[in-house]
């Protein structure tokens, strides 16, 4: 099995893995992207979004993680702290 390459924008390889898999789903696309979101240390998430689409240019243009790395470019997803008591006062 070839070894994925380092990269700093999918640290995790999680789009990476994602554009490997046959018959992924739109949803399924979405929901690897709030997982990278919130592995991904950019306040700004569109130019890891655009590196990535530049990155993975050369998979087949009907993969569905094209489709929703577009949609982040549009709206991108902001990773937000998840737990924590300063968290929910913060929130208050």
């Amino acid at each position: 099995m070839p070894t994925r390459p380092i990269d700093p924008y999918d640290p995790k390889g999680l789009v990476f893995e994602a554009f490997r898999i046959e018959g992924i789903t739109d949803d399924e696309c979405r929901s690897i992207l709030v997982d990278w979101a919130l592995s991904v240390t950019a306040a700004d998430m569109r130019d890891p979004i655009a590196a990535l689409i530049a990155r993975h240019a050369e998979a087949p243009a009907d993969h569905p993680m094209h489709k929703v790395l577009a949609e982040g470019l549009e709206h991108p997803p902001m990773p937000r702290r998840r737990g924590g008591r300063r968290a929910r006062l913060a929130d208050s």
